[in-house]
């Protein structure tokens, strides 16, 4: 099947044509005439099928131009680099239209978006938390939505906005299209289903937990940090071929410590993105890695889901993550649109039982690959990777060998001395009451 074939709207087609795209994947197939119904839609498809054409083609093909200013079109989603992502995906494929489209998010000046959204806007893309605080402060009227979708719904549960998501579909018009898209599903997310979704229609594109048939996935087994990034930069060296990586770790410390580390090896050639980055520098370092001024992109998982980064060669997960799903989305950035990828791991001791629970998802084993001639093992050990032994001999000898006990002389600062009634007259008179005015020293009331 072809995208002409789905009745989309000429000028959606010819925005399509011009950035390449012939073929729906089959989430966008399965997706688009439910949504066009007018069904409420819970779609589930792994990272990489399309899932944000899937959702948008269909409400690009209802939209109709209207001069109202409130929105009839909203887009919730996790995190701001995707609220970015998804209008810049609305403005492509309506290049050919007359669509008002803005995106809100957190960690910027809200009264610059409220003269935004107050100019008048058909679609508006957006995080929960600032979503909420605009339609809170009445800057964002909600009357008009007639479409809502919720992308990634897992991942912003996970995030901490399960309160802002319910509010926020209180405050939506109970006549309205609801729609969601997101790669894994559980327990609350079933719960918002069943309270705010009407007899959503289930598309599945494909099994949780699949592997993509398309990226090569192996790993390494190394014992520690220093030695994964001896290895790490070993790779770099000697494969040229790994032109556009990715390299997860599991937390933003971990990461800092590696980017560190990598730049002084590897100047300029490498970014860096996590939570306690700004705004601002996230997005530059996005813009970055996308456009290829740099070679790689050291990240936590906040950067696994939704986004869509192009012609990623290689994903390198310098620390395996304790969900097994996330592997999945980590992987997922790579062979993307039909290409090949590769995903590559480094599995430590402390590693090993999230390694074990990712294969049991896949229902596979990892290839272990040998380990390169020219890497070298490191004794380093960070303070977390050096062993920890139990009991009551583990304290320090030299502090054995100097205890005094449960008793011990007092030193001269918290030695208590007996004042005497000196020092109580002292403290009285120094907090004495204020004599009356015309009260004489040594008078007395009559």
């Amino acid at each position: 099947m072809l995208f002409n074939e789905l009745n989309l709207h000429k000028n959606i087609i010819k925005a399509l044509d011009d950035q390449g795209f012939t073929t729906p994947t089959t989430i966008q197939q399965k997706a688009f005439s439910v949504i066009m119904s007018g069904r409420d839609v819970v779609g589930l498809a792994q990272t990489g099928t399309g899932k944000t054409l899937a959702f948008l083609l269909p409400l690009l093909n209802m939209f109709k131009f209207a001069k109202q200013y409130e929105p009839r079109f909203v887009i919730l989603v996790p995190t701001r680099e995707l609220v970015i992502q998804i209008v810049e995906e609305i403005e492509k494929l309506t290049s050919y239209m007359n669509v008002r489209v803005c995106g809100v998010y957190g960690g910027v000046s809200i009264n610059t978006q409220i003269d935004i959204i107050l100019d008048g806007q058909d679609f508006i893309v957006a995080t929960p938390g600032r979503f909420y605080d605009l339609a809170l402060n009445g800057s964002l009227k909600l009357k008009a939505v007639q479409k809502v979708v919720i992308d990634e719904m897992d991942e912003m549960l996970n995030l901490g906005f399960r309160t802002q998501l319910k509010n926020i579909l209180e405050l939506l018009p109970p006549k309205r299209q609801t729609l969601l898209f997101s790669a894994t599903m559980h327990e609350d997310v079933e719960f918002l289903i069943d309270e705010y979704f009407n007899n959503p229609e289930k598309i599945e594109a494909a099994a949780h937990g699949t592997p993509i048939e398309k990226i090569k996935q192996s790993l390494f087994h190394v014992p520690n940090f220093h030695s994964k990034v001896n290895l790490l930069i070993n790779l770099l060296e000697n494969q040229p071929e790994i032109s556009k990586v990715l390299v997860f770790t599991k937390s933003r410390k971990v990461a800092d410590m590696l980017f560190e580390i990598v730049d002084a090896n590897f100047p300029e050639q490498f970014g860096i993105i996590h939570s306690n980055k700004s705004q601002n520098y996230r997005f530059s370092s996005l813009r970055n890695f996308q456009n290829e001024t740099h070679r790689g992109l050291i990240a936590t998982d906040l950067v696994s889901r939704g986004l869509d980064i192009s012609d990623v060669t290689h994903v390198i997960n310098f620390d395996m993550p304790e969900e097994p799903t996330n592997y999945i989305h980590r992987i997922g950035r790579t062979g993307r649109a039909d290409k090949d990828g590769i995903a590559i791991s480094f599995v430590t001791p402390f590693d090993e039982e999230n390694k074990n629970n990712i294969e049991a998802l896949m229902k596979m084993s990892i290839e272990v690959n040998p380990l390169p001639e020219t890497y070298e093992e490191s004794e380093i050990l960070l303070e977390s990777e050096k062993p920890v032994m139990p009991g009551v001999n583990y304290m320090p000898e030299a502090t054995i060998k100097n205890s005094k006990g449960a008793f011990h002389e007092k030193i001269d600062k918290n030695k208590k001395v007996n004042l005497g009634g000196s020092y109580k007259r002292s403290i009285k008179d120094k907090y004495k009451k204020r004599q009356t005015r015309g009260q004489k020293k040594g008078s007395s009331k009559i």
